[in-house]
């Protein structure tokens, strides 16, 4: 990767900083917090994170989970709240 694209998905992660992140992991579960950081194996640290079990966010209690490490080989996908 050349230093301008790396420098380009720098800014990118740091534009993500604090905003509400939502996570699908490889078990069906979702996770919701703030995005505070990553590594080099695309592991996620995610602030006040919520789990929700199954695929409807709406209808159940969410489990507190606080502080979540997500490890990046069980990422599905990601969406950013952009506000």
């Amino acid at each position: 990767m050349e230093g301008n694209e790396k420098s380009e998905k720098r800014k990118l992660l740091e534009s993500w900083l604090n905003k509400i992140m939502k996570i699908k992991i490889s078990d069906g579960r979702t996770l919701i917090g703030s995005f505070l950081c990553t590594d080099q194996d695309r592991n996620i640290i995610l602030g006040s994170c919520q789990e929700f079990v199954g695929s409807s966010e709406e209808k159940e209690e969410p489990r507190i989970l606080g502080l979540a490490m997500v490890p990046g080989k069980h990422i599905v996908s990601i969406k950013i709240d952009i506000e």
